[in-house]
């Protein structure tokens, strides 16, 4: 039995472009605008759509709400088990945590245990007034009980399918890209064959 990956764009750039503007409208209701608010993104993508989500918020609000960048990798809690050694990056967040409301800013949301760590890591800087999640893709398949407050997408997947978020900053283009996995054996192609 082989596995072939069937890629498909799930969404274009100007689907990407109207997913987190719905984000950033969907922010500054549920805060009654951005005053107290924080944008807080996981790299790599996420940071860069914390970044994206500023812009937008600041067309819309007239206000550049603060922005941190996290590192993640040495909160996870699958680092011991990990072959590769993971590259970390710098963390900055150079405002105070508490009492904001901070916006956890990621590309996709799976298992959760990226956001768990994301929650563990944030709590050593202090006690935010609360913390919201902001997901472009969410795919399911859920380890945690972790749900998002703002959600680009939702897409249904299969476990051993792939979810890409593409941004033109890292990738030369914006958009969700997915690949597929099916299975192709000859008995497969025999049943087709036999009706």
């Amino acid at each position: 039995m082989t596995r072939k990956k069937k890629s498909e764009l799930f969404l274009d750039d100007i689907g990407l472009r109207r997913a987190l503007t719905r984000i950033a409208h969907e922010i500054i209701e549920r805060n009654r605008g951005v005053e107290n608010v924080a944008l807080i993104g996981i790299i790599t993508r996420g940071a860069t759509l914390a970044k994206r989500l500023q812009l937008i918020i600041e067309e819309l609000e007239g206000v550049k709400v603060e922005i941190g960048l996290m590192d993640i990798n040495l909160y996870r809690d699958d680092a011991t088990t990990r072959l590769d050694q993971p590259i970390i990056q710098k963390t900055d967040i150079l405002f105070d945590v508490l009492d904001k409301n901070i916006v956890l800013v990621d590309d996709v949301l799976f298992t959760g245990r990226t956001i768990r760590a994301a929650l563990d890591q944030l709590t050593d800087f202090g006690r935010p007034r609360s913390i919201q999640l902001a997901v472009l893709v969410d795919r399911g398949h859920r380890e945690l009980p972790i749900r998002a407050d703002y959600v680009g997408k939702n897409i249904p997947t299969n476990r051993t399918d792939r979810v890409s978020a593409l941004l033109v900053e890292h990738d030369d283009e914006d958009g969700i890209r997915i690949e597929r996995s099916s299975a192709n054996s000859k008995q497969k192609t025999s049943q087709e064959e036999n009706g």
